[in-house]
């Protein structure tokens, strides 16, 4: 099969063809329709990701149809229609038999993180020698090999090219609203970063609610998709913005929950003072693993809360079936996040754009 392989970071993916070793048991084999092109994998790319493991097949936004199933497989068959999730819980710790399937961190979901299947090795390789897929997915390719547990069967009739999305950028960003923050009806919320991320942040609080959505962001282009799918304000950024000064500005005493989706710990910083005595920010984006948090320490004393979001806490059992009855009831809109779609051979043009950051999301088709 054809995918595009990371061979070393900083440097441009190469469209390679690959050996594709058949299903063990409980493993399934995804033809892919489509994979968003998400920060994440540039961030692989930059070498700024404690996932980046080359030679890797990048893509985690991966969606398509079950072309051949393992001994075991019973919740897929052949032919289903699937989003291959952000991971797949394991099932058996401790963590997954309480319930808390979020929190799962043992050594299969680990081996996930990195690539491995749960005994440690891949089903790709090139020439004999071993490729890991980014997070057991690896959807920037043909085919992708990933165990049940990492899929969700979707109905038929809803786009792949849309669905996709639904594997990492729209559960993260609606997620960190419903799941993380948990925006009230009624609250004040600011999204800083609208980007693919960012922009399911808006859309999130907007079905939970929210009376006011403040967009942030340094792209006009993004402010106006923000207006479309919920911001009842826009905020152009500028160089030298005192953004808490003007966020403040807008919502006088502070707003009830700030989104930061952009992976900067000054801008975290900002939004934290943006926030009100009582109030409550989410990092939704993801700064360099090196880098430290300053908060003023006279700001702690007003009972303000400060959130980590991994993947918007999401189950994927639970949740990419929640997005995709809201896209078929109206009230989540995935068309507006789509900027281009590219063939694989031009999938280094979605880095480009990301590194411009002028569009919401890039979809390869394979």
């Amino acid at each position: 099969m054809r995918a595009a392989v990371m061979h070393e970071t900083g440097k441009p993916l190469v469209i390679e063809e690959l050996d594709v070793e058949s299903p063990h048991a409980g493993e399934v084999v995804v033809r892919l329709a489509a994979s968003g092109v998400c920060r994440s994998d540039l961030h692989v790319i930059e070498g700024e990701s404690p996932v980046a493991t080359p030679p890797m097949v990048l893509g985690h936004e991966g969606a398509g149809l079950v072309e051949e199933v393992g001994e075991g497989v019973r919740g897929v068959s052949v032919g289903d229609a699937v989003v291959v999730a952000l991971y797949g819980p394991c099932g058996s710790c401790d963590d997954c038999r309480s319930g808390d399937i979020t929190n799962c961190w043992s050594e299969t979901r680990t081996h996930n993180m990195y690539g491995r299947m749960a005994d440690g090795t891949t089903r790709l390789s090139l020439d004999g020698a071993v490729i890991t897929p980014m997070v057991g997915s690896g959807s920037l390719a043909e085919l992708s090999v990933v165990r049940e547990s990492q899929l969700v069967k979707i109905d038929r009739d809803i786009p792949l090219d849309l669905a996709c999305l639904a594997g990492c950028g729209v559960t993260t960003g609606i997620g960190a609203a419903l799941n993380i923050a948990q925006v009230k009806p009624g609250a004040t919320v600011a999204v800083i970063g609208c980007g693919g991320v960012g922009l399911n942040v808006v859309q999130g609080a907007r079905i939970a609610g929210a009376a006011r959505i403040i967009a942030c962001d340094t792209q006009a282009v993004k402010l106006d998709l923000a207006s479309d799918l919920g911001a009842t304000e826009c905020l152009h950024v500028s160089q030298g913005t005192e953004l808490a000064p003007a966020i403040r500005e807008l919502a006088p005493g502070g707003v009830d929950y700030a989104f930061e989706v952009i992976g900067s710990t000054e801008v975290l910083a900002q939004a934290f003072e943006a926030t009100r005595p009582g109030g409550t920010t989410v990092m939704v984006g993801a700064p360099p693993p090196s880098a430290t948090i300053t908060i003023a320490s006279r700001t702690l004393f007003s009972d303000r809360r400060l959130l980590g979001c991994l993947g918007g806490q999401n189950i994927p059992a639970r949740d990419i079936p929640r997005i995709m009855r809201l896209y078929q009831q109206g009230a989540l809109n995935l068309e507006k996040l789509v900027s281009q779609k590219l063939p694989l051979e031009r999938v280094n043009e979605a880095f480009a754009a990301l590194q411009d950051g002028e569009l919401a999301r890039s979809v390869v088709e394979p």
